[in-house]
């Protein structure tokens, strides 16, 4: 897997077949499309490719503010290789792309990539005010020598709710971590660099992790939820809590892991937490006595949740 954060810089050794996108999460709608990419691709000796943009076009235009992203670009182009896709350009999306015409923009997709199919959702439409539908980019294959293949839609078994990355947010924003594993395919995910907290949790015997998560990182609903850290190679049981800590008066969101029969110094490393189940909302206690009874309550609740789901599979 290539992955590139221009255009230009994509050198592909065959034809592309090529898949435009946002791609935020790599949800089974998402893989729903690249894996028919990839097959025929492969089929046909062509290059399975994907464009991607960074920032999203939504935060670019004010849109959105504040923590809005399910994946960074470096996690979203590994999720993609995993697929089978050969190259990711994770182009940058600012004003001057934004003011670019479709047929200029397809002329780029053509230079540079060797187009042999463009492929996108049914809904799909690009350049300056979105007047690159598909029926336009079906002109613009006939005159230019691709196709364009579309794919319909993925909904969801339950209420068939089509499977997006803002319904995936929508229910994160719930707290329904369940729910946005069903959509994924795979348990939400944060990762980052354990930093140095005010240890309070040291004091009263739990002590955590605090994680230096990106601040741009989509975060659930504040709360206690039961999940997997990875550490390197290691998997561990844990018990973590995304909020402002109200007991103690907290004013930030942070993310503090507190792994299970674990006891070592891990300050500098980075480890991720899949969220696998809600616990509870975020609560502020009389005491720290009421919250002590409390994590300990949330840590046999998840050490339950966790033994009877079992380990994660996958890439740590």
């Amino acid at each position: 897997m290539q992955h590139v954060y221009t255009l230009s810089a994509a050198r592909l050794n065959g034809p592309g077949m090529v898949a435009i996108g946002m791609f935020d999460g790599v949800h089974l709608g998402h893989q729903h499309l690249l894996s028919q990419l990839v097959h025929t691709a492969r089929a046909k000796n062509s290059v399975p490719t994907v464009l991607t943009f960074f920032p999203h076009p939504d935060v670019v235009m004010g849109r959105v503010t504040g923590r809005y992203y399910l994946a960074t670009p470096e996690e979203r182009a590994i999720l993609l290789g995993d697929l089978g896709i050969e190259w990711i350009i994770t182009h940058p999306f600012d004003s001057q792309v934004r003011q670019i015409r479709a047929a200029e923009f397809v002329d780029e997709l053509v230079r540079h990539l060797h187009l042999e199919e463009l492929w996108v959702g049914a809904d799909f439409a690009m350049g300056y005010q979105r007047e690159g539908n598909v029926a336009f980019l079906r002109e613009q294959g006939l005159e230019k020598g691709f196709e364009v293949k579309t794919v319909e839609l993925v909904a969801s078994d339950e209420g068939g709710q089509v499977i997006s990355s803002n319904a995936i947010r929508a229910v994160l924003n719930s707290g329904e971590v369940e729910q946005a594993a069903r959509w994924l395919g795979r348990p939400y995910r944060v990762s980052g660099e354990v930093v140095q907290g005010d240890q309070r949790g040291r004091t009263i015997g739990f002590p955590t992790a605090n994680m230096d998560v990106w601040d741009e990182k989509f975060l659930p609903q504040n709360g206690v939820y039961a999940g997997w850290v990875r550490l390197g190679d290691e998997v561990f049981m844990s018990v973590a809590n995304v909020g402002r800590r109200p007991t103690f008066g907290g004013q930030t969101v942070t993310v503090e892991a507190h792994l299970l029969d674990f006891d070592r110094d891990i300050y500098g490393e980075i480890i991720t937490f899949d969220f696998v189940a809600h616990l509870r909302p975020e609560m502020r206690f009389s005491g720290v006595e009421a919250l002590v009874e409390q994590i300990k309550r949330d840590a046999a609740q998840g050490r339950e949740i966790l033994s009877q789901a079992g380990p994660p599979e996958g890439r740590g």
